[in-house]
């Protein structure tokens, strides 16, 4: 007996369903954030969610429309770019605009109605207004009383602490003394950080008549003291965990960036295309977080970077072409002609309408991106060119090589000013730090920390085993080092401490062999971290909020150790 054909009214009853099921077999969340929009009643199901991430797959998922936490952050570090000095006045205007919405309102359906027809961004404004606020009452931020220069009002290694109340007026009548209600605590920045905090650490270091560092931390003291080897104190960073996993790609993954302004990223793989995903909402694993797919190359995508100043995205692959994509219209604008093998990395410069690309015919070649005409072919090395760092101050390039070196260029010369061979294996990765002029490779022996200016060797990141393909490093001093089998290390940048070690899980349907990490890069906020893996997956990755100094202590003793043994090793 035949079927009949469902009626409208069952095709959309169906329709959601589909939806649904083709959601789930599309993603598979391994943070369950599903597990917020479950009923009370079923709580069964949600545990069992968190514990098997399998299970988070087969339930029922409805994702929020993005990620007001990275919506949040995004408009955080807008608001601290354009307005570097007007940043801690966003509290003085919080409490004013509560009080003009509420005089406002009058009544509570007025403030709902508001509320209603208020965006997102205008929303995340005002939490940051309001955290602002509260980190001023209850004392964890400070500012001086006249809103200019810490010498107008005390010397150097004075803490000063205002009270609401005094700042606001202080603010009102602009000036630079100090009110009534200020507390001003004498002495040197380092002691008056820890004499809030004291604990058995502090109480030692004052017996024993040595300095309190600032930012005190829960660690586990090790009580031989009998070396004198000096040992820096780790940062403490929150452990990283998996988020989102996005599967788009048909290949394996292996470029990645992000847009100036951290609203959307794009990725290049194995398959031969490039996808731009919106960032809040690949976050939380919307079904419409893909944007758009660009199709060009033949061979795999190995280099991707946006312009800061144009609405250009630059792409470069195996097919030994570097293409000049516009974004506006989705098209090639410009083809950069002249490797004579596979490009392998790709850079653009900070400040100048420059790009650079290395590859596998063992040069970089310098372009001038409007005329595409070649400015410079750096030569030298004498294996593929696999790593590149641009930067505004000289040497302008860096390229590490599988040749195992590392050399340091003059742009405007186009000549090598200095070669660092210190590696043993081949240099795959290169990081570079926002805040300060140092930079970071990697390579199967271990990971070297230069000086940027001149490439003194600093120090080793020993412990990492495996072949380093992606490096990354954020704004709070968080370094990742992924490697070909999976594994995945967070170091303290300015110590060199390795705070986590995990290892990449691969998607169901893949083999265990296909578990390696082949790029990764922070988001301009440095609250996300995106991995391009060889699973054809994009992870996400989030620090969990839920750890602390308590639950995961710094483990001084192993750090005390392991500093003692390098310092017998002079790399």
């Amino acid at each position: 007996m035949a079927m009949a054909a469902p009626t409208p009214s069952q095709q959309q009853q169906l329709a959601p369903l589909s939806a649904q099921t083709s959601l789930k077999r599309s993603r598979i969340l391994f943070d369950t954030t599903s597990s917020s929009s479950i009923n009370d009643n079923n709580t069964n199901k949600a545990a069992a969610a968190q514990t098997t991430p399998l299970a988070a797959a087969t339930q029922a998922f409805v994702p929020p429309l993005f990620d007001s936490q990275l919506h949040q952050q995004t408009i955080k570090r807008k608001i601290r770019l354009q307005y570097p000095g007007e940043y801690s006045k966003l509290a003085f205007q919080a409490e004013e605009n509560e009080l003009d919405a509420a005089a406002a309102g009058g009544g509570g359906g007025g403030s709902e109605k508001q509320q209603r027809k208020e965006t997102a961004t205008a929303r995340a404004v005002r939490e940051i207004r309001r955290e602002a606020l509260e980190r001023l009452r209850s004392g964890e931020d400070y500012v001086d009383a006249g809103g200019g220069d810490s010498s107008d009002v005390g010397a150097e290694g004075r803490l000063i602490i205002h009270r609401e109340v005094d700042m606001k007026s202080s603010s009102m009548n602009n000036q630079g003394d100090i009110g009534e209600g200020a507390m001003i605590i004498s002495g040197s920045n380092n002691t008056t950080a820890a004499a809030s905090t004291p604990n058995s650490t502090t109480t030692n270091q004052q017996q024993k008549g040595q300095p309190i560092r600032s930012g005190g931390i829960l660690v586990k003291r090790d009580d031989d003291d009998s070396n004198n080897t000096t040992i820096p104190t780790p940062k403490w960073h929150a452990p990283w965990k998996l988020s989102t996993v996005l599967s788009s790609h048909l290949g394996w993954v292996r470029s990645i960036a992000f847009d100036p302004h951290n609203t959307m990223f794009a990725t290049g793989g194995n398959d031969r295309v490039i996808k731009i995903f919106d960032l809040a909402k690949a976050c939380v694993a919307r079904e419409d977080a893909l944007k758009i797919t660009l199709t060009g190359h033949i061979s795999p995508v190995r280099g991707l970077a946006f312009s800061e100043r144009h609405p250009y995205l630059f792409s470069a692959g195996e097919d030994k072409l570097v293409k000049c994509w516009d974004l506006e219209t989705n098209q090639v604008i410009r083809h950069y002609h002249g490797h004579l093998s596979g490009v392998f990395a790709l850079k653009l410069h900070p400040t100048l309408d420059l790009l650079v690309t290395g590859g596998r015919d063992a040069v970089a070649r310098v372009w001038d991106m409007r005329t595409k005409h070649q400015v410079h072919c750096l030569t030298g090395h004498d294996n593929t060119v696999g790593a590149l760092l641009t930067k505004s101050t000289d040497p302008q390039i860096v390229t590490g090589s599988y040749d195992s070196t590392i050399k340091l260029w003059d742009l405007a010369a186009g000549k090598c000013m200095t070669t660092l061979t210190h590696h043993k294996k081949s240099v795959r990765a290169l990081a570079m730090p926002s805040y300060e002029n140092t930079f970071i490779s990697g390579a199967a022996d271990s990971l070297k920390k230069w000086v940027g200016s001149d490439g003194r060797f600093i120090k080793s990141f020993t412990g990492h085993k495996g072949v380093i393909n992606a490096m990354a490093v954020n704004d709070d001093g968080v370094l990742l080092s992924g490697a070909d089998d999976g594994s995945m290390n967070f170091w303290d940048y300015n110590t060199g401490h390795c705070f986590q070690q995990s290892m990449t899980v691969a998607q169901p349907g893949s083999l265990d062999a296909e578990n390696g990490i082949f790029a990764a890069e922070f988001d301009l906020t440095g609250t996300r971290l995106i991995t391009c893996e060889a699973d054809k997956t994009i992870k996400i990755w989030k620090e969990d909020e839920h750890a602390s100094e308590l639950t995961h202590p710094i483990d001084m003793k192993n750090w005390r150790k392991k500093c003692i043994a390098e310092a017998k090793k002079r790399y």
